[in-house]
């Protein structure tokens, strides 16, 4: 049985930036749950940053792929360059998927570490633009598929024509 990393904070976890959680209501998620098919994970915890934590937006002239290749940054809302520890959780995102055996991923959307078709502006305005997270960014460059919490149905699909 195929596991599934999935962003801990749609299951409930509160280690959002604010210190919340974004749970999905899902029937998919649920079962999977339940499956024990679900691996959650915080690449942003895992990079080190606390609960709760300033707002951070990759920078606006960058994307996650300049990120990881060090051409661009992941400001918080003071001014900080928190690049390391964002290119760090993306990595220990990546070592975990790949222990568990997970070829798919339901990543936050929005989030500069999970953002999956879209993220925000890097001017702290809540403008949206389109383009993905670091974590999602360095997941795919290693053949794993990521799905945003709004795509879950097209996922169970995707699964199920395997």
């Amino acid at each position: 049985m195929e596991k599934i990393l999935i962003s801990a904070c749609l299951i409930g976890q509160p280690v959002r930036y604010d210190g919340t959680a974004k749970p999905v209501r899902n029937t998919w998620v649920k079962r999977w749950h339940r499956q024990g098919r679900l691996i959650p994970f915080c690449p942003e915890v895992a990079g080190g940053f606390a609960i709760p934590r300033l707002p951070a937006e990759i920078e606006p002239d960058a994307d996650a792929l300049a990120v990881l290749q060090g051409h661009g940054r992941v400001l918080d809302v003071e001014g900080n360059d928190v690049t390391h520890g964002f290119v760090a959780g993306a990595k220990a995102t990546l070592s975990a998927a790949q222990t568990a055996g997970c070829s798919h991923a339901i990543l936050m959307n929005g989030s500069p570490s999970c953002g999956m078709g879209f993220i925000y502006s890097g001017h702290f305005d809540g403008e949206r633009r389109g383009g993905i997270g670091v974590t999602t960014a360095l997941l795919q460059d290693y053949g794993i598929r990521v799905w945003p919490q709004n795509r879950i149905e097209a996922l169970a699909a995707h699964l199920g024509a395997l």
